[in-house]
This record gives structure tokens, sequence and C-alpha cells, in this order.
């Protein structure tokens, strides 16, 4: 099948928006069409990577380093704390999201044979207004529900019997419903009638189920997930190689003057003493014997961690860097835990908040990576042994080699195409 065209809604930080240029990319490649839509902030990794992108306010995303979240990382929402801090939260994003979906409506007459979408978008209303199907996108595995696991970010006792998981996944699904009075306008927006709070992002218009694809690979999932057939999990939505990037002759020149280093970086989240685990990871560094590269990021980790034994970077592609690391620590997040996976390397994961956790423990479960360190709670003390088993122990790195060619395999992108073929050639048919 050729000429398929396919709008794609998505939001967040670039662990969320990378996927979908990835899929855009190999979208273009088989023939059809991607144009991407998402946060404003991303429009420059987007023309990086040649993808049409219609460029939408960043929302949410307008939080990241706001004083007045402080207790959300402390707390990575756990605990009665992270309740509160949840309700805040919550309150907060509402109004922003008002404003994404806004000018999401600027994009609903792009000719489209298929929209895909995260669940927070308003990928099934569009969907809806140009008369085509909607293929929900799960970057984590919390929309939809098993019994094997809770679903990842919902705080949720160890202790409780696994017949229970499922709840908590309507407890994923409740964060959505606070945007419903932004749903309906948005339903006003494009002439569609109102169906009076009943979203379903999951589902067709006539209520039958959607095709879901998870971008992420089953390597991680427990056994006996047990989704139904309509739920696809293809693999991690990896881009193409950044083939014209070239490390500066500072790192070129540390890269190549001793052993093969750790990597440390946690991303784009804000720690709330970013000085503070500098310090942690440069003593850390020092006892374990290792050489270091840092990436401050948004999180600017930098103060501490100077030394010969360390580069302090702002970034550099995952997929260039981690290959010539002998470990790399990070906090978890869906994307970088797919990189450091593919890269073949042994892992320390760090979570915070959200989703991390889970793929801390499943990165570990799966003999890729250690037991996970808390990151609120990070010390010299953990990660200096923690460095010191991850860039000397064969074994770990036999298994995080292993595992990272079977991620590799996937080819999420090439499957998650494959499958939209099919969606649209069955909407075709019908």
């Amino acid at each position: 099948m050729t000429g398929v065209r396919a709008l794609l809604l998505t939001h967040g930080t670039r662990g969320d928006v990378q996927p979908f240029l990835a899929l855009a990319r190999a979208l273009e490649a088989a023939g059809h069409t991607g144009v991407v839509a998402g946060p404003a902030s991303a429009a420059p990794l987007a023309a990086g990577y040649g993808v049409a992108y219609r460029p939408v306010d960043d929302g949410p995303n307008a939080l990241m380093g706001d004083p007045e979240l402080d207790g959300v990382r402390e707390t990575g929402l756990r605990g009665l704390r992270g309740a509160v801090h949840t309700a805040a939260l919550l309150r907060r994003i509402t109004p922003l999201m008002r404003r994404v979906h806004e000018d999401m409506a600027g994009v609903a007459d792009e000719r489209a044979d298929v929209v895909v979408h995260i669940p927070g978008m308003p990928g099934g209303h569009i969907a809806e207004h140009l008369g085509a199907p909607s293929v929900p996108v799960a970057l984590q595995p919390s929309w939809v529900p098993t019994r094997a696991f809770p679903a990842p970010g919902v705080p949720w006792p160890r202790w409780m019997p696994g017949a229970l998981n499922p709840l908590t996944y309507r407890l994923t699904a409740l964060a959505l419903r606070g945007q419903r009075a932004v749903a309906e306008e948005f339903r006003d927006r494009l002439g569609l009638p109102r169906r009076d709070g009943r979203h379903d992002p999951l589902r067709q218009p006539d209520g039958s189920p959607s095709t879901v694809l998870q971008a992420f690979s089953r390597h991680l999932l427990p056994p006996r997930t047990h989704y139904p057939p309509r739920v696809r999990t293809t693999g991690f939505w990896f881009p193409p190689p950044d083939t014209g990037w070239r490390p500066s002759p500072e790192l070129e020149s540390f890269l190549d003057a001793g052993s093969p280093p750790v990597f440390v970086g946690f991303s784009s989240l804000p720690t709330s003493d970013p000085a503070a685990t500098g310090r942690v990871v440069g003593e850390a560094v020092r006892r374990a014997g290792v050489r270091a590269v840092v990436a401050s990021g948004r999180g600017g980790i930098t103060a501490g961690t100077g030394g010969d034994d360390v580069l302090v970077i702002d970034g550099a592609p995952h997929e260039r860097l981690f290959p010539r690391c002998s470990a790399v620590v990070h906090h978890g997040g869906a994307g970088t835990t797919g990189a450091a996976l593919a890269s073949g390397r042994p892992q320390v994961v760090c979570p915070f908040w959200g989703d991390q956790p889970f793929w801390a423990e499943r990165a570990h479960a799966a003999g890729a990576a250690l037991a996970p360190l808390r990151g609120q709670r990070l010390t010299a003390d953990a990660l200096a042994p923690a460095l010191a088993r991850a860039a000397g122990d064969p074994a770990l790195a036999e298994r995080a080699r292993g595992l990272g060619g079977r991620v590799r395999a996937e080819d999420g992108t090439g499957a998650a195409v494959r499958l939209l073929e099919e969606v649209v050639a069955r909407r075709g048919g019908s």
C-alpha cells in the first residue's frame, strides 16, 4: 500500500515527541506522508529530522522548572503528600491544555487517512471530524488494563493482589477526566455533537475498540500480560541515527583518553538541588574509580562534577554516544531507557516519578540494569558501588548486550507503519 496520509499528534518533552518524529520518518521512507503536530519548543528538533511539523502551544511544558512544583520532584507523587501534589498539578495542567487544544484545532483540516495520537491529545475528535480512523499510541503501558502489573505512575501498594491491578488503569484514565470540558469545547469548535463527557481515547466514535500501538519493547513486559489482539507492542520507535553529529574536540579527546566512561544524565528532569546532585555524582565517580561523561541537560547537574576523570557536556545523541560508554546512568524515561537498551550497555536507573520506576524495575528484571536507586535519595554511598559494578561486571555486560540485540531487532517504527497500513486498508474496505 502506498500514499497513506497520517496526522500524528503528540505533546510533552523530547521523549514524547521524538518517537513521533521517528514514525514520520519511517512513513516517508515507506512512501507515505507523516505530519506531526506537537509543542512549539520541539520545532527545532523536528526541523533537524526533516519532518513536516505543526507547532502548538507548549502547554504543561511551561511548568518545567516551576518552583511551585518542587514538591512533585521531592515526593515523586508518592504517598499522601504526593497525592496532594498530584491534585495541584492536575489543576494547573487543565487550563494549559485548553491552549494546546485550541492550537490543535488548527491542524484539524489537514488531509489525513489516519490520525495517530497519544491519549491526552484530541486525536479521536479530529479523526471523527475527518472521517478517518484514530490510532492511540501508548508510550508507556499505562492505558490498557492488565493483571500483570499496576499502571505505571499510579502509586499502588506492592502487597495488593494482582486481581486488583486493572483498577489502577481507571485511575490513569481519571487524569483525562479533568479535561472533559476542554474536550467538549474542542468538539464545539469542530462542529461535532457533544458527548456529555463520554470520551474513551481507546475507542472509535461508534464504540468499537481501536487498534492501540504500544511504542516500547515486549522484552521489558512481565510474562502473562495477556493484552487483547487489538493491542500491538511494536518495539521502541527509534529515530534514524544522527549521522551528521560529530563529538566536540573536547568530547572526542576525552573518549579517546582512557577506558570507556560511564554516561550520567537525567535528561530534562530538573532535580530540586542540581548542585547537590552534581556533588553526589562527582564523589561517586571518584570512589568507583571510573571515568564519566555527565550530561547536564535542563536539570543542570554540573557543579561539583569537575576533574580529569569527568567531562560535563550539554548533551549528545544517545544512539551515538551510549555505545562508546561502559554503562549508562539515567532517570528511567521511556526514551532514554530504550536508547540505553539498544546500546547494549549495562544501566543504573535512578527514577524520580511517573513511569520511571516501572522502567527501572523492568530493565533490572530483564537483566540489563542493577536494582534501581531512587533519584530523590541518591547518595554517593549507593551510587559508587553501582557505578563500579555496572562498568566492570562481565556477566551484567553480556546480559545487556544480548537484550540490546533483541530490542534493536524489533524495528518498532517499521512494525507501526505496517499496522497503520492495515488500519487504513480495513477502513477503505469497510
